[in-house]
Parts: C-alpha cells; structure tokens; sequence
C-alpha cells in the first residue's frame, strides 16, 4: 500500500474546490434554517441534523485529505475491486438493510445511517471508465456495448428494486457517457422517443398519439437526404412507437406503483392533491414563491420555521432558499452548481489519459442530473422521485459520496503533469 502514497507534487486546480466549499456552508446554513429551534444546544447538538452535517462535513473533509494522498493510479487499478465490494454492498441491503421512508436502502448504526448507493456511485463511474479507457473497446461492438451496459444496469437495477427510482436514474444516465464514447446515437433517440411517446399518451389518447407520429415520420421522410435508405428505419421506429403507445396504459397500471402514478398525474395537470401525494410540491411552491425577489430573511422564512414542507432538509432544501434567500439567493445557488459543472467539463476535455477523461465525464453526468432533477422536483417540473442536492442536502452517505466522486477526479486532474 505504501508504493500508492503520492511522493511528489500534484497541480491542483482551486477553482472546483472553491465552489465545493461555498455549496457545501451555503448547503450547511439552509440546513440549519430548516431543522433549528429554540431547544438547540449549540451547533455540534448531535440530535439535530444540522449538528450530524457539521460532523459529516468535518469528515468529508478527512476523506479530501486521503483521496489527495493516494496515488492517482490507484483508483484506476482497483476500481474493478470498489465496484464488486459495492455490488456486495447493494445485495446486502436486503438483509441488513432498514426500510426507511419506504426503502430498504440504508444500514442503520445508532442513531447514524449509511447508504451504500451513494458509494456505489463512484465506484460505477470508476469503473465504467476503467473499461471505457481500454483502446480496443468499441462501442459499436455489440458485446463491448452490452458489457458497458451492464456494468450500468446492475447497481441500477438493484437500487430500483429497494425501491430508489431515484437513484436507478442517476446510474442510468451513465448512458450517456456511452454516447460519448462512440455508442450509436439511435439508442438515445429512440430513448428520447419512448419517453415522449409515454408521457404524450398519457395526456392524449393513443389514436391521437398515432396520428401525431404519423404525420411526424411522413414530414420527416420528405426532409432527411438519402430517403430510400431510410424509409425502413423510419417504418421500423413509427410501429415500435405505435406499439409503445398502445402498451403505455398496462405498464403505468401494472408497472408503476400508485404513489408514482399520483405524481406523474400531478405534474401532468391530470390530477391535484395537495393535501396527499402532491402536498410535499404544492407546500414548495408556496415556499419558493413566497420568498419574492429578495427573499424574507435568514431564520425569518414562516414556511420553513413551521415545517409546511416534509422532508426539507433533505431533498427539498432548495425551498429554504427560495423563501430566506428569494429569487436571487436561488439564482446564486443555481449559479454557483453551474459555475461548478462548467469548470469540471472544461477540466475533463483537457485530460490527458482515459481514466481521468471519461471519469470526468462520469462525474459531470451524475452531478447534473442530481441538480436538474432536484431542482425540476422542488419547483413542480418533475415528479418526486427523490434524490438530494450535490453538496447542498442533509446526509452522510450523499456528501461523502459526492466529495468522493468530486476529490477523485481533482487528484486525477492534478496528477496530468506527471501523465505526459
């Protein structure tokens, strides 16, 4: 182990860190916000929530020490062996595991939680650019796709059956890293297709739905060059969208369970409740909304201090921002995660090994779907599916997670000058 401790100099690039730093206290102030009251013994008052984040940042930070110690090589040599031990993780859920909030996706000591998900985030991304940075991987290659695919849809599949529709997102968007790589464009348009096929028949009929595909690949044909090589493709994807259509009503009857139903109904306008599933949307849009352009104040939010919001601290801590800090508090916090994404694709097209390359592109991937589905969810756009704000929520597992994916990646980045 001794020959993997860095014994030279790395290149460490402050701007990311100086972003993660301010996410992370502006994060742990709205915390406080949310979860404080006049019984409070002090900040370190481990029986708040804002007293255990004080203590996972402090942690946090610990692990930013060892990450940077550790030879960058290291995390590309054994990243096959951290996504088995997460993979062992995952199935042990079952087993140890305590259902919370519905799920079983957390192991619980004391009155602490661990969630092996989160972990198993970075290894995935780890690993998935292991096998991407082999040269001779094609993704046009049937059984190099298939094993890229798999090494997606496993911890996904084990996270959904918890169940964590969530977090299986967040491992399949890894998908589009595959893209990158080389995969054919087809499985993302036709992906992109099937959702709005989906959610087009749920708010119209499915003869309505025919006939709108109809017309759309008939207008198409007249447009796109080379048509005789194309019309059989094209004839092929109107009858899988035709059948996909015609199949919508069993799979959101049979497939999805009615709490899922009752949000995709909400946020379609087909439904509202907003004293049952939708309370926890409509209570943050009051919030939000109530904050106005400058917000009421730090400790002063009336939504937040009564608790209209469930679950606050967690995935809807955005909404604490929204009503103390206003429109332009939220518009700094979204600022400051896309200041964050920018800088980290910018650091990623610059890499010059594999790993580090398509790590980067791992990371970007799963950040920005944390931030745009926890974003899109607070503010009524997406159904609640539940995943918390990078850097910003209450959470052991999330933070350290995330720190992890983010450090890795920086010590990646600082070691390129040794790379050469």
């Amino acid at each position: 182990m001794k020959r993997y401790i860095t014994d030279y100099p790395i290149k460490i690039d402050w701007i990311p860190i100086l972003f993660f730093v301010l996410l992370v206290g502006i994060g742990w102030v709205n915390i406080y916000s949310a979860s404080s009251s006049e019984t409070g013994n002090g900040i370190f008052d481990l029986s708040k929530p804002y007293g255990k984040q004080l203590v996972y940042i402090i942690l946090s930070l610990v692990m930013v020490i060892v990450v940077f110690a550790i030879e960058s090589k290291f995390y590309e040599r054994f990243s096959v062996v951290f996504y088995l031990i997460s993979i062992v993780f995952l199935l042990g859920i079952f087993v140890f595991g305590k259902k919370i909030s519905g799920a079983t996706s957390w192991f619980v000591f004391g009155g602490f939680s661990l969630q092996p998900s989160e972990f198993a985030k970075v290894t995935t991304v780890m690993v998935l650019a292991k096998y991407l940075s082999d040269g001779q991987i094609n993704m046009k290659n049937p059984q190099h796709l298939l094993t890229a695919l798999l090494l997606i849809i496993v911890p996904a599949l084990l996270v959904l059956i918890q169940p964590d529709a969530g977090s299986a997102l967040v491992f399949l968007s890894l998908i589009l890293v595959l893209y990158l790589r080389g995969m054919s464009g087809w499985f993302v348009f036709v992906a992109m297709i099937a959702v709005l096929i989906f959610l087009m028949t749920l708010l119209l009929s499915v003869n309505w739905v025919i006939l709108v595909s109809f017309v759309f690949f008939v207008i198409s044909y007249f447009f796109i060059p080379r048509k005789k090589k194309m019309i059989g493709p094209l004839i092929a994807l109107f009858i899988l969208c035709s059948t996909l259509s015609y199949s919508v009503d069993f799979i959101f009857k049979n497939v999805f369970e009615q709490r899922h139903r009752d949000r995709f109904n909400i946020v379609l306008g087909l439904a509202e409740d907003k004293q049952g599933i939708g309370f926890n949307t409509y209570q943050s849009k009051i919030a939000i909304g109530s904050g106005g352009f400058w917000g009421k104040g730090y400790l002063e939010g009336t939504q937040t201090k009564g608790n209209f919001v469930p679950a606050q601290h967690t995935d809807y801590i955005f909404t604490t921002v929204g009503e103390e800090w206003g429109f332009l508090g939220s518009a700094i916090v979204i600022l400051l995660f896309a200041g964050l994404l920018f800088r980290l694709l910018f650091l990623t097209e610059r890499q010059k090994t594999p790993f580090a390359k398509w790590y980067g592109y791992g990371l970007v991937t799963v950040l920005f779907i944390h931030f745009m589905v926890n974003i899109g969810m607070v503010i009524g756009l997406i159904p609640t599916i539940g995943i918390p704000l990078p850097f910003f929520s209450y959470g052991g597992s999330a933070l350290w997670g995330f720190t992890l994916l983010l450090f890795i990646f920086l010590k990646l980045d600082g070691n390129r000058v040794n790379e050469w």
